[in-house]
């Protein structure tokens, strides 16, 4: 599994919310919730490996 690293993150009340919401709904905690969301709109614009979890994924410098 990759390092984790704390970031903070200022995020709209609204939004902050709306993610508990469904964090709630998929049984996941908020942190993870939005670590999923994350990764997965990442898959999808091409800038993580669309197989695995990506936990080893590796920033390439080209």
């Amino acid at each position: 599994m990759s390092e984790k690293k704390a970031y903070p993150l200022r995020i709209n009340a609204e939004v902050l919310s709306a993610m508990q919401r469904w964090s709630d709904d998929e049984l996941r905690s908020l942190n993870a919730q939005i670590e999923y969301i994350l990764r997965d709109a990442l898959r999808k614009a091409g800038r993580l490996p669309k197989a695995g979890n990506g936990d080893n994924v590796k920033e390439s410098k080209s």
